[in-house]
This record gives C-alpha cells, sequence and structure tokens, in this order.
C-alpha cells in the first residue's frame, strides 16, 4: 500500500484550473498578460534565427559538408511536427512553463520535473552559447569599423576543447558574452512588455540583415562547391547521410524559439489564439531563412573552409566582394541578432523557473515578481549570473550538443503529451487548434524523428547529459517531492 502511495505520488497530474491559479492563490502578484500575436511571433523567431545561421554552420558544415542543407531541412521538419504538437498543448494549456507545464498536466508531477531539468539545460546553455558567440562578431565589428581588436585574453575563455582534448587557458576569461548578460539582465528586470518590444525591432533588423547577406553571397555563388553534396568519412565523423543526420541534431537547438513562445503563454492576451498561431508563423519564417542562408553560404565558400572560422559569415561577404563594408554591415547586424537571442532564451528560462517555483517544486524565491513592472527579480539575477559565468569561462562547443539533447528531450515529451491529454479530455473545452490525421500519428512520428537525431549526439553528450538528470532526479527527491503544492494540498 505504502509503495502504491509512493507511486501515485510521483504520477499525479495539475489540472489546468491549477495552471491558472493567480496571485490570490499564492499571495504573491502574477505575471501580466501583455503580449499579441505579433510580438510573441517576433519572440519565437527571435530565440530561433541567429543560432543556428550565425554560428553552428562552422560546427555543422564540418560534419555535413554541402549537404548541411538538408540538415537544416532535417531539423526544420522534426520540429514543423513537434510544432503542431506544441499549437495544440499550448493551446489547451496556457501557462507559462511550456513543456514542462505540459508534462504536469498529462504524464505526471516526476516526469515533469526531469521535463524541467531538460528545459533549464537547454535554456541555460544555448543563453551562454549564443553569448559567446556574440564575442567574434563583436571583434570582426570592431577589427572593421575602428581597426582595434579586443585582446586575445579578454575574448577567449579558460576553458577550451581542443585537439587533444581540454585544455585550461589560465587568465583568460571571455568578457563581451558577460557584458551581454547584464545587459539582457537590465532589460528583462524593466518588464516584458518593453523586453518583447525591443526583441521585435532587433528580430526586423536581424532578418534584413540576412536578406543582405543572401542577396550579395548569391554574387559569388559557385555551384561547383555542392560537389561533391555529401562529405566523405573522415576524421570529423561519417559522411552520407549520417553525416547529415549528425549535423542535424547540432544545429536542432536552434529551434528552441518554438518552445520559448510556450513558455509565455501566462504573458499572453488570447493565448488560445495566439500561441498557436505564433507557433507556425515562426516556425515558417525561421525555416525560409536558414535554407536561403545555408545555401547561399555553401555557394558562396567551399564546406572545407567553414571549420575553426570566427565570424563566419562576415567573412564570407568579405570574401565574396574583397571589400570590408558587407562585413561590417553584417558583423553590425549578428552583434544585435545575438542580442536578441540571448535576450529572449534568458527570458524562456526564468518563465520556466517561475513556473516551476509557483507548483513548490523549487524554492519560492523564484517566483516572486516585482509589484511594478511585474518581472521576477531575483529569479532573472540569478539565471543571469549563471548564464554570464558559464559564457565567461567555457568554449562554446562544449555546449551546442548539450543545448540540442535538452530540447530533443523535451520535444519528445511534448509529442507524448497529445495524445494522452486527448484521451483525459484535458483543456478539451478551449481546444483552439488540434494536431491534424487523429492526434496519433504526427506526435508518433515527431517522437521517432527526434530519436533519431539523439542517436547521433556524441558520447560525451550523453555522459555529462546523465549526470545532469542524476542531480535533478536527487533534487526532486530531496525536495520537490515534499514541499509540492499538489502534496501540500493532498496533506490537509
Amino acid at each position: 500500500m505504502r509503495q502504491a502511495s509512493f507511486l501515485q505520488r510521483l504520477i499525479r497530474t495539475k489540472s489546468v484550473d491549477h495552471h491558472e491559479s493567480n496571485e490570490a492563490e499564492s499571495g504573491q502578484p502574477g505575471l501580466h498578460r501583455s503580449l499579441g500575436l505579433f510580438p510573441l511571433t517576433m519572440i519565437g523567431v527571435g530565440a530561433t534565427i541567429g543560432t543556428g545561421i550565425f554560428f553552428t554552420m562552422v560546427e555543422a558544415v564540418p560534419k555535413a559538408g554541402p549537404s548541411v542543407i538538408l540538415a537544416f531541412l532535417m531539423a526544420a521538419l522534426t520540429a514543423g511536427l513537434t510544432a503542431l504538437c506544441y499549437a495544440e498543448l499550448s493551446a489547451r494549456i496556457p501557462s507559462s512553463g511550456s513543456s514542462y507545464s505540459f508534462a504536469y498536466a498529462t504524464v505526471g508531477e516526476f516526469a515533469a520535473f526531469i521535463v524541467a531539468a531538460c528545459l533549464l539545460l537547454e535554456y541555460g546553455l544555448a543563453a551562454s552559447a549564443t553569448a559567446i558567440g556574440w564575442s567574434d562578431y563583436l571583434n570582426n565589428f570592431l577589427t572593421n569599423a575602428l581597426g582595434w581588436q579586443i585582446p586575445e585574453m579578454w575574448r577567449s575563455p579558460m576553458i577550451v576543447s581542443g585537439l587533444k582534448g581540454t585544455e585550461i587557458h589560465a587568465g583568460h576569461f571571455n568578457l563581451p558574452p558577460v557584458i551581454l548578460v547584464i545587459i539582457c539582465c537590465y532589460l528583462l528586470l524593466r518588464g516584458t512588455k518593453e523586453s518583447a518590444t525591443v526583441n521585435a525591432i532587433m528580430v526586423l533588423i536581424k532578418l534584413m540583415i540576412l536578406t543582405f547577406f543572401v542577396t550579395i553571397a548569391f554574387h559569388g555563388f559557385n555551384l561547383e562547391h555542392f560537389t561533391p553534396f555529401f562529405k566523405a568519412d573522415d576524421a570529423i565523423g561519417p559522411g552520407g547521410m549520417k553525416g547529415v543526420a549528425a549535423a542535424a541534431g547540432t544545429v536542432f537547438f536552434s529551434f528552441i524559439g518554438l518552445d520559448t513562445i510556450a513558455t509565455a503563454g501566462a504573458e499572453v492576451k488570447n493565448p488560445q489564439r495566439n500561441v498557436p498561431l505564433a507557433i507556425m508563423a515562426a516556425l515558417m519564417i525561421v525555416t525560409v531563412f536558414y535554407m536561403l542562408v545555408s545555401v547561399a553560404a555553401v555557394g558562396a565558400q567551399p564546406a572545407s573552409m567553414f571549420a575553426g572560422q570566427e565570424a563566419g559569415l562576415a567573412v564570407i561577404l568579405q570574401n565574396v566582394t574583397g571589400k570590408a563594408w558587407p562585413a561590417l554591415i553584417l558583423s553590425a547586424g549578428a552583434v544585435i541578432s545575438v542580442f536578441s537571442v540571448t535576450l529572449v532564451t534568458i527570458y524562456g528560462q526564468t518563465r520556466i523557473l517561475f513556473a516551476i517555483s509557483k507548483d513548490g517544486l523549487i524554492p519560492q524565491s523564484f517566483q516572486k515578481v516585482n509589484a511594478r513592472t511585474k518581472a521576477p527579480v531575483s529569479n532573472t539575477i540569478i539565471v543571469c549570473i549563471v548564464v554570464g559565468i558559464v559564457a565567461g569561462l567555457v568554449d562554446s562547443t562544449f555546449l551546442w550538443d548539450m543545448v540540442s539533447m535538452g530540447t530533443l528531450v523535451a520535444f519528445i515529451v511534448v509529442s507524448a503529451a497529445v495524445p494522452i491529454l486527448r484521451r483525459k479530455g484535458i483543456g478539451a473545452d478551449r481546444a483552439g487548434f488540434r494536431v491534424p490525421f487523429g492526434g496519433y500519428l504526427v506526435p508518433c512520428l515527431s517522437i521517432a524523428a527526434c530519436l533519431y537525431l539523439v542517436t547521433y549526439l556524441s558520447a560525451a553528450t550523453y555522459r555529462i547529459f546523465f549526470i545532469w538528470m542524476a542531480i535533478a532526479i536527487v533534487s526532486y527527491f530531496a525536495y520537490g517531492l515534499r514541499n509540492s503544492r499538489l502534496n501540500k494540498t493532498e496533506q490537509n
């Protein structure tokens, strides 16, 4: 009987009504519904475009060669299947927390906490990795604009992935990413509406810059750069479709923007309509730009030149035109673009922590909201401190695959939640969007595609992921299980 009671506690679910409980229930001020469809879509685009295009081409092209185009397409199709699942779930459960909240309402508390751990890994490392990439483009911009470079020891991390394994460069610290995180922290503390407005402006600038890149790069387009289309096996890894799958696993994290939209569910006007529309609109915008930029980049530069290339897109323009001004414009655009990615990724991290704290699974300090700005102050400061430390000390090579692992696991749970949601009739009275083909085919295809990409992530990624999961499990049984709001409700 004891064992059955314990298991029931692990799989207990939270009703939709609990997800929508307001500040009167907890004694704390809540988040404010201030986001419409356009700024919400821009949050998704802002969290997505920038990471996969501005940096990970350097990681993905060496794995796949010219067929990296297929890797982006494979990642987009997988994300598209999951986007359909997100659209229905977010319409039925319009709350902050995204995948975590969906899991809590369908598969239970313990699974939701594990998903939350994946999301924290995903968002925290994504924010750090994008901030690190910002340093390269900032340095390229300063070089072309002023003829001055940031000193090497102040733009390179202490912990670096070298040819012989991990290297420690004593005295080095990557300062620009820390400065970026501090600026993002300031904006987020001013409030969600203000941050979303700044983000929307930066996203529009980003799209114009990428359009500029495609236009210039196509002037140097060479069809021979696509031959051979599939990379042969080499020291980096297998070629052919295995190389494509490995590259797709690396770039998949860049579709994190879909989840970021769902984290804003508690701050969206008319969430049943706007969240699904924003998810689908962001996916279409992102996919079109990813495909255009990847084709233009590989067409303008041989695949062999991408490995280890700093500020890659800016260098491509400089090589195509033989002039510095196109690279200057693109570097300036990249500085703005990565700013928006880092901003919304940190935003997503704080909203997930807010949702977990509201449920009592982590300390209450993460749910305290400033009465004037409606921003979770201590939550935001803690997240920014951690993100800044990682960005300043660690090479981004360590981070990309870990972010993809967290994203893929979260997407798998979201897909699995749809048929459970349908079977239990959760939120049926508010469903504004329904996954097509009966609610089973698309989720199964989404899970299969995610699992396929997971198998091509590195062994080191699996080791770190399992260590992180062990920490999460210990945290849940040491604190979350006992302090859960559902647990206290049951005791009363």
